[in-house]
């Protein structure tokens, strides 16, 4: 077999093929492209040695821009470290090969002039339709991409940006925590949260917190940003008097890891001196003491809705836009024992 370096791959052209099979270019196009089933087994056979001998790898990128279709959807995720934005991007990324696309993940970090920066790259890569899991900060350059193709948010809303949105029914997701927690004889809640920084979801868990402790004449509620102090705070509301036993809400995976590390370098029986629910359901939940409970967010499910949503938009669907809100799951473990 001969070996040929990429170099010399990207010399060979689709009339060196055709020469050397002895068929006209055009055969060549069809044989590479969507209409092999036009040529006879021969020439087919005949192509084929050809680019074998040849080392020929066509341009996929080169005929997409020329017939218009890139068969590329692009996916902005603000930290690619989060857990939830890992595991929505393999949704996403399962439904797009499904369908014959392919992903470009670019991660912001959290910056603003990586956003826009990627943004620009996207379009550069002519990418069909765009899935954003960001704050948004750059309106303009998120407006001028949706003139020119569908876009879809994940999770977070950026008000000026009339998309599809697909992500978790927040207020429902605190309201089965708070009924949980009750049932099981906690009274004093403090809910966890990374900094708000704009996010919709977070905002909307912590207002909805807030709202439905006020409904409830048993439980007093409180509010924990992650932090430095979050280890002094923490000590606080555990020495503090309150109105019965004591538990944490977490409102993502980070928030449920911060406390648990903070509550083990305090000395603190887990799960027994305090109880804890956490939103996201991650690996290591069932690993800690008896478990920790969870409200697991269906994260492959909202990755292929909103490859979904993008797909219907891309062959045409002009229906107005629309929320899709999914039910968390409650798993119950060892976190929220009944007291």
């Amino acid at each position: 077999m001969t070996s040929f370096s990429a170099a010399q791959r990207s010399r060979v052209t689709m009339l060196d093929v055709a020469e050397r099979a002895g068929v006209s270019k055009a055969s060549v196009s069809r044989f590479i492209g969507d209409d092999r089933a036009l040529l006879s087994d021969a020439i087919a056979l005949r192509i084929e040695q050809a680019i074998d001998a040849l080392g020929y790898r066509p341009n996929q990128m080169a005929r997409g821009l020329k017939r218009g279709r890139t068969r590329l959807i692009g996916m902005l995720v603000a930290d690619i470290r989060n857990p939830y934005s890992i595991a929505v991007m393999h949704g996403v990324e399962t439904a797009c090969r499904q369908h014959g696309y392919n992903l470009v993940v670019c991660n912001t970090d959290r910056d603003d002039e990586q956003e826009r920066q990627h943004l620009a790259a996207l379009r550069a890569y002519n990418i069909e339709g765009l899935i954003v899991n960001t704050l948004g900060h750059h309106l303009e350059q998120l407006l001028e991409l949706q003139r020119e193709m569908p876009l879809v948010l994940v999770d977070r809303k950026v008000d000026a940006l009339h998309s599809d949105l697909v992500g978790l029914d927040n207020p429902l997701a605190v309201r089965m925590a708070l009924e949980h927690l009750e049932q099981q004889g906690y009274r004093d809640i403090l809910l966890v949260s990374e900094v708000a920084d704009g996010t919709s979801s977070r905002v909307e868990r912590l207002h909805s917190f807030q709202s439905q402790v006020s409904l409830r004449k048993d439980l007093r509620g409180a509010i924990q940003e992650t932090g430095p102090d979050l280890h002094t705070r923490l000590q606080a509301f555990l020495a503090q008097d309150g109105a019965g036993p004591k538990a944490l809400f977490c409102a993502n995976g980070i928030a449920a890891l911060a406390c648990t590390k903070a509550l083990r370098e305090l000395g603190c029986r887990l799960f027994e001196d305090i109880g804890l629910i956490a939103l996201d359901d991650l690996d290591w939940y069932p690993l800690v003491g008896s478990g920790i409970t969870a409200l697991a967010q269906p994260t492959q499910a909202i990755g292929t809705s909103a490859f979904d949503c993008l797909l219907k938009r891309l062959r045409g669907d002009t229906s107005p836009t629309r929320s899709l809100d999914f039910a968390p799951q409650l798993l119950i473990r060892g976190s929220t024992q009944p007291l």
